[in-house]
């Protein structure tokens, strides 16, 4: 199936997955919590309480050619209550399998998975991003407004060893994250650059306008040329950390139709003060959509703050060392580019 195909079964898919008692959906309220310009959603969920608490899973070598346990959620055969289909195209050769996510808060969430196994520790490769891309330029043509995120490594709030993309639908032109990297003025487009406002590590690729109507093999190139950039500084960032765990590093990706963001990782869970009680983060968090279990663990996220959690799983910034020049955003606040 071509990514529009995919596009178009998934409302179906997701339909047929409740009906079938394949997809279990929650449903949630979302708050707004304003702060470090982001109108941050922290999404209530208490029926997430009852679910199975998954593992961590954790990575060694050889994890990168088989899983680790006897079992793969995302291996053959797929359960037919959440299988969308094969996503191929001609001008791309790597093959994946595309299913609904199986615990879904949000409506509609979905899987882009590597049709043989491939370890989620390993860095996306330009045929992951070409279709996710496409996955994401298909939703808007059919009017959706969609974002992509990958969570790497068993620090990054992964929950299987098996490399997949997710994807969730959002009202506006991408998560809230967003609304400040557009924000961002810059001189010399095509280099990598960070939100300084935001005290957590984090690097920004701008995509050139008209990219999602480029070639493919232009979009390939500046795609794969983004992600390399941005591995490259999540790697430097890591290395000034004295105290960062031996292996794998970890990092989370947020993919939208304008913006790459790469967000090295320290620790998977942040403590809360006021509660004791661990909050799994991952890519959502840093793309502006927290998850929260109780009205209790949602009050502690608001008085404490989404900058200091964030920061507490993430690192500290170093594009101060790694820059080679600086631009100011929209409300003036120096941002650092490279």
């Amino acid at each position: 199936m071509l990514a529009s195909e995919i596009i178009s079964k998934i409302p179906a898919s997701y339909e047929s997955g409740i009906e079938s008692g394949s997809l279990f959906y929650f449903p949630s309220t979302v708050n707004i919590h304003s702060e470090l310009g982001v109108d941050f959603e922290l999404r209530l969920c208490p029926a997430l309480q009852k679910k199975p608490k998954l593992p961590t899973p954790h990575f060694d070598d050889s994890a990168m050619s088989e899983p680790l346990g006897s079992f793969d959620p995302f291996a053959p055969p797929h359960d037919p209550g959440l299988l969308v289909g094969e996503l191929t195209s001609e001008e791309i050769s790597g093959q994946y399998v595309v299913l609904m996510n199986k615990f879904s808060v949000v409506p509609r969430h979905f899987l882009l998975i590597t049709k043989e196994y491939q370890s989620q520790t390993s860095p996306l490769m330009p045929d992951d991003l070409l279709q996710a891309y496409a996955l994401l330029v298909a939703g808007k043509k059919a009017g959706k407004h969609m974002f992509a995120f990958y969570n790497c490594g068993d620090l990054s709030g992964a929950s299987q060893p098996h490399k997949h993309l997710q994807f969730i639908e959002v009202e506006d032109e991408g998560p809230p994250i967003e609304v400040l990297a557009r924000s961002i003025s810059l001189p010399s487009p095509g280099k990598p650059f960070s939100i300084e406002r935001l005290p957590w590590a984090n690097h920004v690729f701008r995509f050139p306008s008209n990219l999602r109507s480029s070639p493919i093999d232009q979009r390939e190139y500046i795609l794969a040329d983004a992600f390399i950039s941005l591995l490259d500084l999540v790697i430097s960032t890591i290395r000034h950390d004295p105290s960062y765990p031996a292996g794998l590093p970890s990092y989370n990706v947020i993919l939208t139709l304008e913006h790459m963001h790469l967000i090295p990782r320290r620790f998977e869970n942040h403590t809360l003060e006021s509660t004791g009680d661990d909050l799994s983060v991952n890519s959502m968090g840093f793309a502006g959509m927290l998850l929260v279990k109780s009205e209790r663990e949602l009050e502690a996220v608001k008085t404490e703050g989404l900058g200091k959690i964030l920061r507490s799983v993430a690192l500290q910034s170093v594009h101060d060392i790694q820059v080679a020049g600086v631009t100011k955003d929209i409300d003036g606040e120096p941002t650092s580019m490279l």
